[in-house]
């Protein structure tokens, strides 16, 4: 019956976001490096930090720590969407986010001092690659619903490492996000504030379930996107490309820009083939070694070999 009022919330409020948006022209306008051709509502994704605060409204288990990053974390991105801030800001604030994350699992307290650097700058790597992968219509709501419903799965079925409704919660909102996103013409779309919160809240859900088993093959659950993001970061570089300027050469971006693939045919195959992914590494007892080698070199192997073929065919 809760879940059911904070789908309504969420709806409600996400409707109401709408009018302020459309008053305030908060709004995403198509240009030469767009997937979209239409102007569309931006910042849909305001339904995650909605879903936090509603989190902490109505269920006990809550830390407050946490809680308190991904707000602060949302609200940076937020205003990022209405009027473009410095980087400094952006990654002070991711920092800050971090830190209240870790502090949360009483890092500081317990890893060695040599591991924090390194776990601040996959963190925020991984935030940013979540938010890069947000280009077309479906993708983020799909890819993060699947990712959620797998830790769903882990924390009832094989090891407990969190409150069930810490992941329920952002599963309402996705499914909500979803029912707007999830078109051929899109309601709105995520924006900062929508990829970087559930980024963030999925990012610190995996590294809950990585502590709570001592198993790192979790991180795997975001092999997909990984794949993609780092290897188009690496082309980028190659190409001697500023890559934190916007761009087109995702995988997921040639299927759609250039071979005018559906953004829904694209986001669902992205969600499926990671679905399929978390099933193997949940119900098989390989080490990571073994997962990095069955999963991440295939993955590779089709971005390298499928990609140029795709942009050649495109060019001719």
């Amino acid at each position: 019956m809760i879940y059911a009022l904070l789908f309504t919330l969420l709806f409600i409020l996400l409707l109401a976001y709408f009018k302020i948006a459309d008053h305030y022209n908060i709004i995403d306008k198509p240009n030469h490096r767009s997937s979209h051709t239409a102007i569309t509502i931006r910042g849909g994704g305001v339904v995650y930090p909605f879903a936090i605060l509603l989190y902490t409204i109505f269920f006990q288990d809550v830390s407050y720590v946490l809680v308190a990053g991904i707000v602060m974390i949302s609200a940076v991105s937020f205003w990022d969407d209405v009027q473009n801030l410095p980087n400094k800001v952006r990654l002070l604030v991711h920092l800050l986010s971090v830190t209240a994350l870790l502090l949360s699992v009483k890092a500081f307290q317990e890893w060695p001092l040599w591991l924090l650097p390194i776990v601040y700058i996959l963190v925020i790597g991984t935030i940013n690659a979540y938010n890069f992968m947000d280009g077309i219509n479906g993708i983020t709501g799909m890819y993060s619903l699947v990712i959620l419903g797998s830790l769903l799965y882990v924390n009832y079925y094989i090891s407990p490492f969190t409150d069930s409704a810490f992941i329920i919660c952002p599963v309402i909102a996705s499914l909500v996000f979803l029912f707007f996103n999830f078109r051929k013409k899109a309601k709105c779309f995520a924006g900062d504030v929508g990829s970087v919160s559930i980024g963030f809240w999925i990012i610190a859900l995996l590294v809950m379930v990585i502590i709570n088993t001592g198993d790192l093959k979790y991180v795997l659950f975001l092999a997909v996107y990984g794949v993609d993001a780092v290897l188009t970061i690496i082309h980028r570089l190659i190409l001697k490309q500023n890559i934190f300027e916007a761009h087109r050469l995702h995988f997921y971006q040639i299927l759609a820009n250039d071979k005018k693939v559906s953004h829904l045919i694209i986001a669902s195959a992205y969600g499926v083939l990671q679905l399929f992914i978390n099933s193997t590494i949940i119900t098989s007892s390989l080490t990571i070694v073994s997962f990095t080698f069955a999963i991440l070199i295939p993955l590779a192997l089709i971005y390298i070999i499928a990609k140029p073929k795709l942009m050649a065919k495109s060019i001719a």
